[in-house]
């Protein structure tokens, strides 16, 4: 008898736990697609739904800290399974790597790289630069996306960015130990010309953690970088403040970002939110500068060339 009722009371459980995250997942959809009609990844999906359980996102940003996930991916998952992915508005297939090739070969026009490209943005991530794709912003932003798995890029697309007076490729890496290493890793294997600026625009432990971002955890590392990637100019000394003649050393680690990082902590890019991701995205492309703060530290940062994401 009592093995029948402990049955009971657990398929109970387990239908209103499953009722809870059904709810929660609800509220995510709403907030990822805020304020409507955005597209987003899964692994976006997944971040809101983390966000909605522990709204840390919330707290002041001088409080800096990131935070474990809320949620599992394999509950997350089964979650949106039982929902089914194609009845979630706005939702985004996984992006597919196609067969390795050089970016660019997308339009027959015979004199499309005959003009200038002054931007360019690369990412680390596949999905999210699929994501940012769907949702305009190199129409926008007059700003082509690729991701990593596209690189090399078409000697046609190169040819333009030389032609654009300041002509200038920007990257967008997760905040990890390999994320880090992202520019120097597309210097090698990108032959970007003479005079365009290569600039790392984050995510970097700092911004994670005032944005107080959930966190992911890998292996341990026994050492880590004490400086992050600094913006640079291929073969000249002359892009502006901050910028070097070749790939090197920029921004200094803290302490506890690099112990942060040792631990195997890691941050996605696909853990800020969709319509932030985009705006920042817009605005740093652009090279729209936001309001000077008084905060010292704030300060410090945009001296250092990398950005500042927004709170919301």
């Amino acid at each position: 008898m009592s093995d029948a009722t402990d049955a009971t009371d657990a398929r109970g459980v387990g239908q209103m736990r499953q009722a809870i995250l059904d709810r929660v997942l609800r509220t995510a959809v709403e907030k990822a697609d805020a304020p409507g009609q955005l597209r987003f990844t899964e692994r976006q999906l997944y971040y809101e739904m983390c966000r909605v359980l522990q709204p840390w996102h919330r707290a002041p940003r001088r409080a800096q800290f990131t935070s474990a996930p809320a949620l599992t991916y394999d509950a997350y998952r089964a979650t949106l399974l039982r929902h089914g992915p194609e009845s979630v508005p706005g939702l985004l297939p996984p992006a597919v790597p196609a067969t390795r090739r050089a970016a660019g070969r997308h339009t027959p026009e015979a004199d499309l790289f005959d003009y200038g490209l002054p931007r360019l943005l690369v990412c680390e991530s596949d999905d999210i630069a699929a994501m940012l794709r769907a949702n305009g912003v190199p129409m926008e932003s007059a700003c082509p996306v690729y991701g990593a798995s596209e690189l090399p890029l078409d000697p046609g697309v190169l040819r333009m960015l030389a032609l654009a007076e300041h002509g200038t490729v920007y990257l967008l890496h997760d905040a990890s130990a390999r994320g880090l290493t992202f520019p120097a890793r597309f210097a090698r294997s990108v032959d970007v010309p003479e005079g365009v600026r290569v600039v790392p625009l984050g995510l970097r432990p700092r911004q994670a953690g005032a944005l107080h971002l959930v966190h992911g955890r890998g292996p341990a590392y026994a050492a880590v970088p004490a400086h992050g990637p600094a913006p640079f100019v291929v073969g000249g000394t002359s892009a502006g403040a901050g910028a070097a003649a070749g790939p090197g050393l920029g921004f200094a680690l803290s302490r506890r970002e690099r112990e942060w990082l040792r631990r195997g902590r890691f941050v996605e890019l696909a853990a800020v939110n969709p319509a932030s991701l985009i705006r920042t995205v817009h605005r740093l492309v652009r090279e729209v500068r936001p309001p000077r703060s008084q905060l010292t530290e704030l300060r410090q940062v945009r001296r250092a060339g990398f950005l500042s994401w927004p709170t919301a």
